[in-house]
């Protein structure tokens, strides 16, 4: 195999086989591969992933050299501190910043591939008997929701799900489907007979959904001048004022 000459500092390098494969692995300064680094990498022989996992395991290495840590001894405190130190949102008093310009803060999605890496590279540790005070705390579970149910094959039977403790916890967004807060009154606003005024605040009150709303529009209310059609029935039927028959 060939590899081009690296100095300087922890990095990643690509080397190309004699078969024309290439492997991504980390080096150091002088440019003696990072054993550890290698035989975590090295189970990803021959996907994209090993080049992707290459560059943030190279990224959390630089790290510990920079606290003055070592992997055989880091402890999980240490690691959500780094996730905060690399974009996410922890509350890490004193945290000094990490990857600052011109190495930005990982995005969400980036933070959930580099959690998934540190976590994948120190089990590998544990594995090999390294550092196994580790293992409990990354290897946490939790009872399983329904949507972890419903992808997996006899999911009834599941009695709880791996966790990765270093991932990024955000609160949950209002679902893309789902009608913004201020739609209700917009829509009163917009019918004008008591029927679909009591339609909007039913629906309203029972969480109205956009396919709901799409089959009233049609249907059942009347928010176009031309919604009649012989399929629909009447425009309106009048509502009597209060009083009359």
């Amino acid at each position: 195999m060939r590899a081009a000459l690296v100095v300087g500092d922890l990095r990643v390098q690509m080397v190309v086989r004699r078969d024309g494969r290439r492997s991504f692995t980390i080096v150091d300064a002088a440019g003696v591969t990072v054993e550890a680094a290698e035989g975590f990498l090295r189970l990803f022989e021959g996907s994209g992933t090993q080049r992707t996992y290459a560059y943030f395991l190279v990224d959390h290495l630089r790290w510990l050299v920079r606290e003055g840590l070592a992997a055989e001894s880091v402890r999980l405190e240490d690691l959500i501190r780094y996730m905060g130190a690399a974009g996410a949102k922890l509350p890490v008093p004193g945290e000094r910043p990490w990857r600052v310009a011109p190495r930005r803060p990982y995005g969400a999605r980036a933070l959930q591939v580099a959690a998934a890496c540190v976590k994948g590279f120190y089990l590998h540790r544990c594995a090999l008997g390294v550092n196994i005070a580790l293992r409990a705390g990354l290897d946490a579970r939790r009872l399983p929701a329904r949507a972890d149910r419903d992808r997996r094959m006899l999911g009834h039977l599941t009695r709880s799900v791996p966790v990765n403790p270093l991932a990024v916890f955000r609160p949950a967004a209002a679902h893309p489907k789902m009608l913004p807060d201020q739609a209700r009154p917009l829509l009163l606003a917009a019918v004008t007979t008591a029927r679909d005024r009591l339609v909007v605040t039913w629906l309203a009150d029972g969480g109205l959904r956009i396919g709901e709303l799409t089959g009233l529009h049609l249907a059942d209310l009347h928010l176009r001048a031309d919604a009649a059609c012989g399929q629909c029935g009447p425009a309106r039927a009048r509502v009597p004022p209060a009083g009359e028959p």
